[in-house]
């Protein structure tokens, strides 16, 4: 089975969240990818949902193979097998994690502007991304989470190889995955149309969701 796009397979997330998160339960995408996935979750459940801004830091030379990941909140988790291996020394991960800080905070500017996360103790709190390889930047979404003090962190993505999803099981609460193929191939493999989200969808997909929550909390007359 592959997903036609990151909307079909927030379709199919949902009816597998349904009856399985709570009323209250509060969405919390990873950008870019993650967000059309989890607009369409979000609103087949009628809950409230935002971004929870997260950057993988890419080998040297190699980006698109993760040696960890920061996320807001400050949270870090790095490969330590991985950087062992390769003999990643500390200038080099302190250059990577630099430079991706600075890039989550530009999209922290662009996404969230003064607005501030919501609050996330004794909250449940599902977080997705439109699927996962090593894990990383999930890690340190979770990671990141833990510090809110949330009552429940369940990890929901439409397709990762078995493996990553054993790591997160450990980590979060509970992890909902529809596909787990061996082999894996990547997650754009998954996908019939796997084109980059833009910042403009994303933030369009963030002001919809705002008018939905407004919407549906203002009193009845």
């Amino acid at each position: 089975m592959r997903f036609q796009d990151r909307r079909d397979a927030g379709r199919r997330l949902a009816a597998l969240l349904a009856g399985q998160v709570g009323a209250d339960a509060l969405v919390l995408a990873l950008p870019r990818g993650g967000v059309p996935v989890a607009a369409e979750v979000a609103g087949r459940l009628g809950l409230d949902m935002d971004v929870l801004l997260v950057r993988k830091l890419g080998v040297p030379g190699h980006e698109e193979l993760a040696m960890g990941a920061i996320a807001t909140g400050g949270a870090v988790v790095l490969n330590e097998d991985l950087l062992d291996q390769l003999q990643i020394g500390q200038a080099a991960i302190a250059r990577v994690r630099a430079r991706e800080q600075r890039e989550l905070q530009r999209r922290e500017r662009v996404y969230r502007g003064n607005r501030a996360l919501p609050a996330l103790a004794g909250r449940e709190v599902v977080l997705i991304d439109d699927g996962l390889a090593t894990g990383a930047t999930m890690r340190a979404a979770v990671a990141a989470l833990r510090q809110q003090r949330p009552r429940k962190i369940v990890v929901a993505v439409p397709v990762a190889p078995p493996e990553t999803v054993a790591i997160l099981e450990r980590e979060a609460d509970a992890v909902l995955c529809l596909l787990t193929p061996s082999p894996f191939y990547g997650v754009g493999y998954w996908y019939q149309d796997f084109a980059q989200t833009t910042d403009e969808e994303v933030c369009g997909l963030l002001r919809h969701g705002g008018r939905r929550r407004a919407a549906r909390d203002s009193p009845r007359s």
